[in-house]
Order: structure tokens, then C-alpha cells, then sequence
């Protein structure tokens, strides 16, 4: 028979797996530049409003600050401008995702968030293949929905490729491609 605190683990543990089922295969889907990207829900802490971002010197140009995020300083990537595209200006469809990986909480400036979607392993292809030196870093696969397809991010090279000066201190070595 079990005891109290046996009971508690026990419930805590299939707690924890059932989250980790109900998130499998789930992505969160968001606008940027006119296409349907997606990135797993399992990093997805929240999903909130542009806020006010404090600039931070010396950083690159993808890293518009940071912001107080009840207390805790995160800091904030504009998408957009990490993969070489155009600034635009935010509106009230601009939203920051924030997402936490190693320990490390970042807001990503995302044109608009969509939906939450179901794309099971089988409906994932690998990234197309393109010439050596123009690889698709960020691209994790390409999402089949139906007749549309969704470009997957690997949050893990999104925020520490070419990101080590800013992350380096908060995440540890061996996470890093």
C-alpha cells in the first residue's frame, strides 16, 4: 500500500506525463511576412502585446531590448529581423511570444499569433535542401495542414545561433548547436 507522499509523486509524475502528451505534435502558428510559421507549444510560455522594449546597446539588430515582464527582465527578438526581412511597424496585431528554453525565457516579435495546431510526425518533412552556406538554419521541417504547408522553427538554433555573446550566460554549453 502506498503512503501518502508515494500517492502524491505518483499523481504529480502522471500529471507531468499527460502534459507532455496533450503537447506533443502541437505548435503554435504565427504570421510573419505574409507566411504561416510554426514552433512547439511546449516552449510557449505566453502570448502577449507589444509592450514598451528598453533598448540595450551593443547588441544585434534582431534584439530590439528587453522587457518587464511582471518582474522579470526577458529579453525580445523581432523575428522578422533575424531572418533578414524588413522592419515593419508594430501595430495591434503585433504580438510577443515568449518562449522558454534551457531556463531562459525570450519574447519573439511575431507579426500576428494564428492558432494552435495538431501536426502529427508523420505530416513533417525536413527543410528543403539548398546550396552549401544558404542552409535553412532555423527551419526544424515543413508542416503538411491540409493543402498548406507551415515552416516548423528549431527554437534551440532561433535563439543561440549567432546568438552566443547575448545568451551565452544563461544557458549552458552543451544545449548549444
Amino acid at each position: 500500500m502506498m503512503n501518502t507522499r508515494e500517492r502524491l509523486d505518483a499523481e504529480i509524475l502522471e500529471d507531468s506525463l499527460e502534459d507532455e502528451d496533450t503537447q506533443e505534435d502541437k505548435f503554435l502558428t504565427f504570421i510573419l511576412n505574409k507566411e504561416e510559421y510554426g514552433i512547439e507549444i511546449r516552449y510557449v510560455t505566453e502570448i502577449i502585446g507589444i509592450q514598451n522594449i528598453t533598448g540595450v546597446p551593443d547588441m544585434p539588430p534582431y534584439i530590439k531590448g528587453v522587457i518587464n515582464l511582471r518582474g522579470k527582465v526577458i529579453p525580445v527578438m523581432d523575428v522578422r529581423l533575424r531572418f533578414g526581412a524588413p522592419e515593419r511597424p508594430y501595430d495591434d496585431r503585433t504580438c510577443i511570444v515568449v518562449i522558454n528554453i534551457d531556463y531562459q525565457s525570450v519574447g519573439l516579435i511575431v507579426d500576428r499569433v494564428s492558432e494552435v495546431l495538431d501536426i502529427p510526425k508523420n505530416e513533417i518533412e525536413p527543410p528543403p535542401k539548398v546550396k552549401k552556406g544558404n542552409e535553412n538554419r532555423y527551419i526544424q521541417g515543413m508542416g503538411k495542414v491540409g493543402e498548406k504547408v507551415k515552416i516548423l522553427l528549431d527554437a534551440h538554433k532561433l535563439l543561440y545561433e549567432q546568438s552566443k555573446l547575448f545568451f551565452e550566460g544563461d544557458a549552458k554549453e552543451d544545449s548549444m548547436p
